[in-house]
């Protein structure tokens, strides 16, 4: 049996962390040290080390010796997170540098201890652009970091959405001419729970995934929260609907890729849907707007307009959640996705929806028989993963460790830009001809 993809941490002499998602079954030693050799300058290793659970180093110099080690870090795995596809990541720490290298073709991120000595290695065959601790030569993420946004440092140019949870705007950061996204919600909390919204939003500052929008910072002002984000400028996926299935398949694997990322780290997503799946004319696709706040969530539930048709029926019920609720959003989010219609006859009628009310339509969730892809339109692979996300039964649903496995996403194989992109092209310029 093969075992799920997991995040490898890479541990410098200096204590910097490098995440590497990977897949155990792929990964070679042979990569791993070309890995090192292009993410840590002025050096080459040659072999590695791992921990075992006396703390004791366990050298590394084989794909024999790298196979023993995965052995080890899934036998250590708790039966509680093995069950809940809850990987922590698996330390390792380069052994004898040699060779100065700096190249990044994994576009891997260097995060360390402080926030404010945060190293970021560029995509590609781009050299490391090092952050240092003189203020003057701080780089855009360590400017944001030490809490230097503010609304006065943002020029806003324009609303480029809207909703019941608040407004978004393109923005300038004037000091460094940096494009953002800028997330506004109204919300009435008190200084202490304020301080802890902005804790939890540092998670996202620390997330390394090339699936998951950059998070830049956030500030209060005027019992207002701003959050500052990366620019997508081909908007979020409710913009494209219906989509063919190659394209649904690209957008699967990179949304699944930034799911399993966040549940490595525990943390869940809470509001998986196409208006927070971001695509770019670059062709990247990643999830925004994370439920990560508590406190956030509880201050803006009453500016929400009837219920969330994404939730699992667990969820709208008040019952204990985690990966198979985001699993279960992540089917509702395809199937629309694919047929620009929700998988519940009740809910695609508009006349209907809008005169129900929310304990309506939690009941037309939870015991409607949700409506299956058509034969005939899409791959039997395509309707039975929907079909198997959409398991009313949680413990029936495809698990998180199981979603890369089922023979649709086998199908994709890697992540190719392109069709993303010809996709938000073709958009933008249908749109500058209307």
């Amino acid at each position: 049996m093969s075992e799920p993809p997991f995040t490898i941490r890479i541990r410098s002499e200096n204590n910097q962390d490098m995440d590497w998602f990977v897949n155990p079954d792929e990964v070679t030693f042979r990569q791993t040290l070309e890995v090192f050799s292009q993410i840590i300058p002025d050096s080459s290793p040659t072999a590695f080390e791992y921990e075992d659970e006396d703390g004791d180093r366990i050298t590394v110099r084989s794909d024999e010796e790298m196979r023993d080690m995965f052995s080890y870090y899934f036998r250590e795995l708790s039966d509680e997170d093995r069950d809940r596809g809850l990987f922590p990541p698996l330390i390792i720490f380069p052994k004898q540098p040699k060779t100065p290298q700096i190249r990044n073709i994994h576009g891997l991120k260097v995060r360390t201890g402080s926030q404010a000595e945060e190293k970021t290695v560029s995509m590609g065959r781009q050299q490391m652009n090092i952050l240092n601790k003189n203020p003057a030569g701080v780089g855009f993420e360590s400017i944001l970091s030490c809490g230097e946004i503010t609304k006065e440092s943002l020029h806003y140019e324009r609303m480029i959405g809207a909703g019941n949870g608040g407004q978004v705007y393109k923005a300038i950061h004037k000091p460094t001419g940096k494009i953002m996204a800028v997330k506004e919600i109204e919300v009435h909390i008190a200084v202490p729970e304020q301080r802890q919204i902005i804790l939890e939003l540092e998670i996202l500052y620390k997330c390394n995934c090339r699936m998951i929008i950059s998070f830049y910072g956030a500030f209060f002002f005027e019992n207002r929260i701003s959050i500052c984000t990366e620019f997508m400028d081909g908007g979020s996926l409710d913009l494209y609907m219906p989509v063919n299935e190659l394209v649904l398949g690209q957008i699967s694997l990179s949304v699944i890729e930034g799911m399993l990322y966040m549940w490595n780290l525990k943390i869940l997503h809470r509001d998986i849907k196409p208006y927070n799946i971001l695509v770019n004319t670059a062709g990247q696709v990643k999830l925004c707007d994370f439920g990560v706040s508590t406190q956030l969530v509880k201050s803006i539930a009453t500016t929400f307009l009837g219920t969330n048709v994404y939730m699992a029926p667990e969820r709208l019920q008040g019952h204990d959640y985690g990966i198979p609720a985001e699993v279960w959003s992540l089917g509702v989010t395809l199937f629309e996705l694919a047929t620009g219609k929700l998988p519940f006859a009740t809910l695609n009628t508009n006349e209907r929806n809008s005169v129900l009310q929310p304990i309506e339509i939690m009941k037309v969730i939870i015991e409607e028989p949700q409506i299956k892809l058509p034969m005939g339109q899409f791959s039997q692979n395509l309707i039975d993963f929907v079909n198997r996300c959409l398991h009313k039964m949680p413990a029936l649903r495809l698990s998180g460790q199981d979603l890369l496995s089922h023979p649709f996403m086998r199908s994709q194989q890697s992540l190719i830009p392109s069709v993303i992109s010809q996709l938000v092209s073709t958009k933008k310029q249908f749109l500058n001809n209307s």
